[in-house]
């Protein structure tokens, strides 16, 4: 029946239209035949989908789009992170160190070019140093040093400074104490001049500010630098002239170290403030030292975990996993990575503030994250970090006040001028089995310390960050 059918719609063709050859027709029927014929054979019936299979399917279409995105958007740019090639930005100038018999070390840093110069003493000794006698002593220092000299009174150093047209200031660190002046090209010999004076020849009026600033001025070693439009040889000559009365005292800040060096010790310290509407907290572990081979690795490490604030711009899918999966659950008001180098120790670790109710999520959010450092970590994110510390570095140099506040930090801590030809070449040694290899060393299964002030009730205890310090996998 179904045949004859076929034939009877053959014949309706035939005769509908205009006849070109016998031949012409006769293979129409032929293949009219033939298409009846397969529509008779019998087909298996289509496989019933499971919804396991539909799903599988789905996400294996999404994963191929990943991999194959629209060439529409590759257009200026790729969304894989490739390593960057810094080598043509690395052309800055050559650092000139030279050391006094007195000890006294004097870094350059030439650039003609600039219409500015920084000029900075750079001390090895901050508040890590002081006793409970001399507690607080480096920090009065810093401010109480600028209250005149034996040659200017306060305000005469002010009006001189103010006159130039230049900028006066200091800061104490817990390992470092630096006097920094920014002034025109021009005025460099009397910037100079200003701080050999209030650093050798301040004027304090009781007798025992007096000694308290001796306790401080006999553990100095101290650094000289300039960044500029500075010849080396003059400036050189400057400071030999002006630097005449430093104490020969050769304790130093190693020596201290060495008779009283630190222990990390996992503890928790917990203020409770109803008072304050957010709370803030940090976790931190043991770090690496400046000197440590691993502290590069850390500073990758922390570039991963990065930084996130919620009033900054950009979506929530932007910036680290950590920091997405904050910005996406909406359970923090900022957070960031810390790695923090001192002379025989470090700390590692990150700080975050958050609303009250949402504690307990962020610190499960921020200690995932940390413990997956030591188990799965991606060439992707690692080459995509390396990129940002290296971008990071050379931003933080652009000026000559950061250019000076590098070379006296790296002169102190590392005795020498790191090129970045030869910093980049460590970052980039860097790939995802170093990163586990440091994370195990730093973070698997060890002890951590914890602050936290502000409505903290929440919080969970320090015998729960222990134990998130590392996964049970069977």
């Amino acid at each position: 029946m179904a045949i004859r059918q076929l034939l009877n719609l053959a014949r309706r063709s035939r005769k509908g239209t205009p006849s070109r050859s016998g031949n012409h027709f006769s293979t129409s029927s032929v293949a009219v035949a033939a298409t009846g014929t397969e529509a008779l054979s019998p087909s298996a019936p289509p496989p019933t989908a499971m919804i396991y299979d539909r799903l599988a399917e789905s996400v294996k279409n999404k994963l191929h789009r990943l991999e194959n995105p629209d060439s529409r958007f590759l257009q200026y740019n790729s969304p894989h992170p490739v390593l960057m090639d810094h080598t043509p930005i690395l052309a800055a100038p050559v650092t000139r160190v030279t050391t006094l018999p007195n000890g006294l070390r004097v870094a350059t840093e030439s650039n003609l070019a600039a219409r500015t110069a920084s000029v900075g003493v750079f001390i090895d000794s901050g508040s890590r140093f002081e006793t409970e006698e001399t507690n607080g002593t480096a920090h009065f220092l810093e401010h109480m040093i600028f209250k005149g000299t034996e040659r200017r009174t306060a305000r005469e150093l002010e009006e001189e400074i103010e006159n130039m047209g230049g900028h006066l200031n200091a800061y104490t660190s817990r390992e470092q104490t630096t006097f920094y002046a920014k002034v025109l090209d021009r005025d460099i010999h009397r910037a100079l001049d200003i701080l050999a004076d209030i650093i050798q020849n301040s004027k304090f009026d009781e007798n025992r500010i007096d000694r308290e600033r001796d306790v401080i001025l006999r553990e100095m070693e101290e650094v000289i630098v300039a960044s500029g439009p500075v010849k080396h040889e003059d400036f050189v000559g400057e400071v030999q002239k002006l630097f005449t009365n430093l104490s020969t005292n050769p304790t130093t800040a190693s020596d201290l170290i060495a008779k009283g060096p630190s222990v990390f010790t996992g503890s928790e310290v917990r203020m409770i403030d109803d008072d304050i509407p957010l709370a803030q907290f940090a976790v931190a572990f043991e770090g690496a030292s400046w000197t440590d081979p691993d502290s590069i690795a850390l500073m990758v490490m922390q570039t991963m975990l990065g930084s996130w604030n919620k009033n900054a711009g950009g979506g929530k899918h932007m910036g680290s996993e950590l920091a997405q999966r904050i910005s996406i659950n909406e359970i923090a008001e900022n957070m960031m990575a810390f790695n923090t180098n001192y002379k025989d120790t470090g700390l590692f670790g990150v700080y975050a503030s958050a609303k009250p109710d949402c504690l307990d999520d962020l610190a499960y959010s921020i200690m995932y994250e940390l413990s997956k450092l030591c188990y799965r970590v991606s060439e992707a994110d690692v080459t995509r970090a390396r990129n940002q510390l290296k971008s990071s570095l050379m931003l933080h140099i652009d000026g000559t006040s950061p250019v000076a506040e590098d070379i006296g930090r790296q002169l102190l801590t590392y005795g020498r001028r790191i090129p970045f030809s030869e910093l980049f070449a460590r970052i980039d040694a860097v790939d995802s089995s170093t990163v586990k290899r440091v994370a195990n060393r730093f973070i698997f299964d060890r002890d951590v310390a914890i602050s936290a002030v502000g409505p903290i009730q929440n919080l969970p205890d320090y015998n729960w960050f222990r134990r998130r310090t590392y996964w049970l996998r069977y």
